[in-house]
């Protein structure tokens, strides 16, 4: 089966949220959904106001099948307000 780059934006409940540990939050948690040490790369966002959104962009087997499971595991993130898929690719190769 062929392998998706998925792209997660996660907001904060507000500004004053530390991103960094819901980062180390979501990279367990992606790790522990991919069942690897899954390739990550986060960026911060920003978006109004001093507000900042945390986005990852992750590699999956497809045959894990759909990303509802990890949307639901990230959004159980205390100071997580919301998640939202942003973006599924296909790779080749």
């Amino acid at each position: 089966m062929a392998s998706a780059v998925i792209t997660i934006k996660i907001m904060p409940e507000s500004p004053d949220v530390d991103l960094t540990t819901i980062e180390g939050e979501v990279s367990k948690r992606v790790d522990a959904f991919t069942g690897t040490s899954a390739q990550k790369r986060f960026e911060i966002e920003p978006i109004a106001f001093g507000l900042k959104a945390l986005k990852v962009r992750f590699v999956m087997d497809e045959s894990i099948g759909g990303t509802e499971p990890i949307e639901q595991e990230l959004a159980a993130i205390e100071g997580v307000q919301s998640v939202d898929v942003t973006d599924v690719r296909r790779t080749i190769g």
